[in-house]
């Protein structure tokens, strides 16, 4: 396989951007997107929530309605442009119409993780600049309010949800609804006024700043225009046919870029409907009602839903468990040919449409999956069993790969040509090649604008000829399917030689529902060491099962039973590296489970759960030592969060295992 070089042409170049632009020309924010869905698709659904178990549903007209009403009202508070509006909650429609109505007015919406604590608030505020605050309830104003004095910029919150708000009498402090209804006064007095705003801006102002995940420091205000967003958003709707008949279900955070496109940018292009889950607890009931027919999840989400079927089939009558893993072993050899228009035997066609009566149409019901025309995964490889799972049921399930310096899209897994270990070819307008170094570069229309307050940072990763440059490290195979290794930062070597590639190592363990977590060290070592961390719902039902008791996490995470269980995981990734010939030297030799989930609020995975390498390095770095000592355990104390806010100290004898490790033989691995 040819890994490229600088020189190398790059990989599929389309002028559909260009020509969607000039087709489109005169729909290029997203505030003049709203007034078209209005006039031409006004009855509509355009948003959804669920509130207390019923769902809440709002027309086009009704949004354009709810957002010209909060423009006013904003402009009232004195919303001006430029300004920074943070915006902050889970996700909400009254939030997003937030974003269009603070876009309207030329100011620019920045999401902040609900999640986030107080300390990363206070960063990503004082970095904006923020000036005024959108949040959803008593829970994110409490937060703000705990850094307000040490804010000078913040001068109004408002807040959506008037729960537990009875005696917060601060005159910064406005409810949603009232904004709004002082926007309708204002509106009444000078109905001219609203359009000037909502026509203003063109597509190269900017849209948003959205913050990335901040692996190894402080999070980059990432800009992002109008034309970035909605020209990529356009693209990818026309490529893969998506409608206003579409509907999705939008529950991953807003400050993320995938939510910006999927659940704003692709919803105001094509006009589809967005429904909002009740909470975060409730999104698996919520997609069985929803029944989406577009949907995004990334890798966890999916493993997390065929961890629920597993569990399920486990407790099912003997019958059942047979029926299902019989025609399951059909769906695997047959299901991905129908999906991909292969040709397949009349026989296996009527096997597949009996196996799809009795299991597989059910299933996917169940799951609310019986309606997706398409749905992506991105962020973390999936495991290739996980993959050929769904895709063999029939949902047209796609890798792609991007970031938020791309306004999502870089590559895209064509229908008809969907493959396990790549993530597809080119997006529509998009460039891509391979640097000498065999870094990942791409331009297109989606490129940001910069990183906010930090040239040397934008001028880092964008070149003169406007390539960015990815930090992943990758290849093209043969027939132009990229293929991502690793972060290319993060690539090393072991001492034999061997490349060491860590997160794609990471990401094979992760493959394996008993495991939630993964960190793998090798690096100018002799062999490679793991820490893992068990998925505490998986092993949990797997110890009930076999009446293992267990007091929590820790106490789980350390008995030999659940060890042994690991082990064989491990032992399978060596089977599968061993295969490889630029990896089979980086077989895992030793392991730990550790005695703590690895947690954001503690600083050790960034807000969208990226593992933070060097915040791991310096505090458990006495284990990482014993795992190249040779010792068989090591007693530890560490500090945690607890969800209340509270620290406390963890002890526990952690036992460390040897791994066994397999000759580098392609033939021993297919076996």
């Amino acid at each position: 396989m040819n890994s490229g070089t600088a020189e190398n042409k790059p990989m599929g170049t389309s002028q559909n951007g260009q020509q969607n632009t000039h087709a489109y020309k005169d729909l290029d924010t997203f505030p003049k997107l709203l007034a078209h869905n209005a006039r031409v698709r006004g009855d509509l659904p355009a948003s959804r929530e669920k509130d207390f178990g019923i769902w809440l549903s709002w027309t086009w007209a009704e949004v354009a309605a709810e957002t010209r009403a909060l423009v006013m009202g904003l402009k009232q508070l004195g919303v001006k442009a430029h300004d920074k509006v943070c915006i902050c909650g889970d996700n909400r429609p009254h939030l997003y119409w937030a974003m269009t109505a603070v876009q309207s007015l030329g100011a620019v919406p920045v999401p902040v993780y609900q999640d986030s604590v107080a300390e990363e608030m206070q960063y990503l505020y004082d970095h904006a600049g923020a000036t005024f605050a959108i949040v959803e309830n008593q829970e994110q104003v409490d937060k703000l309010l705990e850094i307000k004095d040490n804010s000078p910029n913040l001068r109004h919150i408002i807040y959506k949800e008037p729960r537990g708000m009875r005696h917060y009498k601060q005159g910064f402090l406005h409810l949603y609804k009232d904004v709004q209804e002082q926007g309708r006064i204002a509106d009444a007095a000078d109905p001219t006024a609203y359009d000037g705003f909502a026509t203003d801006n063109k597509g190269v102002d900017t849209a948003i700043m959205l913050y990335t995940s901040g692996t190894t420091g402080r999070p980059k205000g990432v800009i992002l225009s109008f034309d970035n967003l909605i020209i990529t958003a356009r693209n990818a709707c026309m490529r893969e046919g998506l409608t206003d008949a579409e509907e999705t279900l939008a529950y991953l955070p807003m400050a993320w870029v995938g939510d910006n496109i999927f659940s704003m940018a692709q919803a105001y292009v094509s006009g589809f409907c967005v429904s909002c889950p009740e909470n975060s607890e409730t999104v698996l009931d919520d997609l069985r009602e929803i029944g989406p027919t577009y949907f995004f999840a990334p890798p966890r989400m999916f493993e997390n839903i065929l961890t629920t079927v597993m569990i399920r089939i486990d407790d099912a009558a003997k019958i059942k468990q047979r029926m299902f893993h019989y025609f399951m072993d059909v769906a695997k050899h047959i299901g991905g040919k129908l999906l991909d228009g292969k040709p397949v035997s009349i026989g296996d066609r009527l096997l597949y449409g009996l196996g799809n009566i009795l299991v597989y149409a059910p299933l996917k019901n169940v799951l609310g999956l019986s309606r997706i025309k398409l749905a992506y995964t991105a962020g973390e490889a999936i495991g290739p069993d996980i993959f050929n799972f769904y895709r063999s049921l029939g949902l047209n399930l796609k890798q792609l790969y991007g970031s938020t310096e791309a306004s999502v899209f870089i590559t895209i897994q064509p229908n008809g040509d969907v493959r396990l270990d790549t993530v597809g070819v080119p997006a529509e307008g998009v460039e891509v090649k391979i640097a000498e170094g065999g870094e990942v570069l791409f331009r297109g229309p989606g490129v940001f604008q910069s990183y906010y307050k930090n040239e040397t940072a934008t001028k880092e990763t964008v070149n003169k000829d406007g390539w960015v440059l990815t930090g992943d490290a990758g290849y093209f195979d043969p027939d132009g399917h990229l293929k991502i290794i690793d972060r290319a930062k993060d690539v090393g070597k072991i001492n034999n030689g061997t490349m060491f590639a860590p997160k794609y190592i990471e990401n094979k363990l992760k493959f394996f529902p008993h495991i939630k977590e993964a960190v793998t060290f090798g690096d100018g070592k002799d062999f490679v060491t793991a820490f893992i961390n068990i998925d505490i719902e998986a092993v949990g039902n797997w110890a009930e099962r076999r009446n293992l008791p267990y007091s929590g996490y820790t106490d789980l995470s350390g008995q030999q039973p659940v060890y042994d269980l690991i082990q064989d995981c491990i032992e399978q990734v060596n089977i599968d590296l061993s295969s490889d010939e630029k990896l089979s030297g980086s077989q895992i030799k030793r392991f730990l489970i550790l005695h703590k989930e690895l947690d954001a609020d503690d600083g050790e995975l960034t807000r969208t759960r990226k593992v933070r390498r060097n915040i791991i390095d310096e505090r458990y770095g006495e284990l990482i030592d014993a795992l190249y000592s040779g010792a068989k355990n090591r007693k530890i104390e560490a500090q945690m969060k607890f969800e209340d806010g509270r620290t406390g100290t963890i002890k526990a004898d952690v036992a460390i295992r040897d791994a066994k490790t397999v000759d580098a033989n392609p033939s021993i691995a297919a076996e």
